[in-house]
């Protein structure tokens, strides 16, 4: 899972872990502003908004997310840090001009931000899923 971020928002580096209930992930709009997003929902916090990080890929495609009407965004981060299966801590550089999908969720006033994952390509991977990074 991906459990911290690094991001750049004013010229100040950002690091945010996903266990601090006021993480947040930059979320581009369409001319370019950056804004900064609550990330997920943790289980202490109050909502409606599924609990987690993340959302798979395969969960939207099926339709689970529907309800609470997502978008899909990008995620200007530099580096992410994913946690392998036995719960050691990994960092990564987002090369330039690639960016990590998330998924923006509402219900009424409630909005939050989830990184977009997939499964890992390799079969022998040591991490369970991996941030969607596109290109573009």
């Amino acid at each position: 899972m991906c459990t911290a971020v690094l991001y750049v928002y004013h010229g100040q580096d950002m690091r945010w872990y996903f266990q601090n209930p006021k993480s947040t992930l930059p979320v581009k709009s369409k001319n370019n502003d950056v804004l900064l997003i609550p990330w997920g929902r943790r289980i202490e916090q109050q909502g409606v908004l599924p609990r987690g990080a993340t959302v798979a890929l395969d969960a939207i495609y099926a339709g689970r997310w529907d309800r609470w009407f997502p978008k899909p965004v990008k995620l200007p981060i530099t580096q992410f840090m994913q946690t392998d299966i036995e719960g050691r801590g990994h960092w990564f550089d987002i090369p330039k001009g690639k960016w990590i999908q998330g998924l923006v969720a509402r219900e009424k006033n409630e909005q939050r931000v989830y990184i977009v994952t997939i499964e890992p390509v390799e079969t022998d991977s040591v991490y369970a899923s991996w941030p969607r990074i596109l290109t573009g």
